[in-house]
């Protein structure tokens, strides 16, 4: 069984023991967390779409640590003129494991 989550402003694809890193979340590590907004679920040709949730449905899953990303780089420069700005950003994360799936 899949389902289809939005969290964070984007849409992940999750099954049951999938591991997924996604935006950071308001919780501390080892607590469970719960998606409400489940576009989609189903097993096959056996799949609920919903409009734009599926109703009753929700994903359960285990905090497995806060981290941050990988670094950013963001470089400016301007021809000619000795103008030259770099920067770093490391995005918060959380990883979640996928605990089950309620249609």
């Amino acid at each position: 069984m899949f389902a289809v989550i939005k969290t964070g402003g984007k849409q992940y694809r999750v099954a049951q023991d999938d591991v997924i890193v996604i935006e950071k979340l308001p919780a501390e590590a080892g607590s469970t967390v719960t998606f409400e907004d489940v576009l989609m679920v189903g097993t096959g040709a056996d799949v609920k779409v919903g409009a734009p949730v599926v109703a009753g449905a929700k994903v359960t899953g285990e905090l497995v640590a806060q981290q941050k990303g990988e670094k950013v780089k963001v470089f400016k420069k301007r021809r000619r003129s000795t103008y030259r700005r770099k920067r770093g950003h490391r995005q918060n994360e959380s990883v979640v494991k996928i605990t089950a799936i309620v249609a």
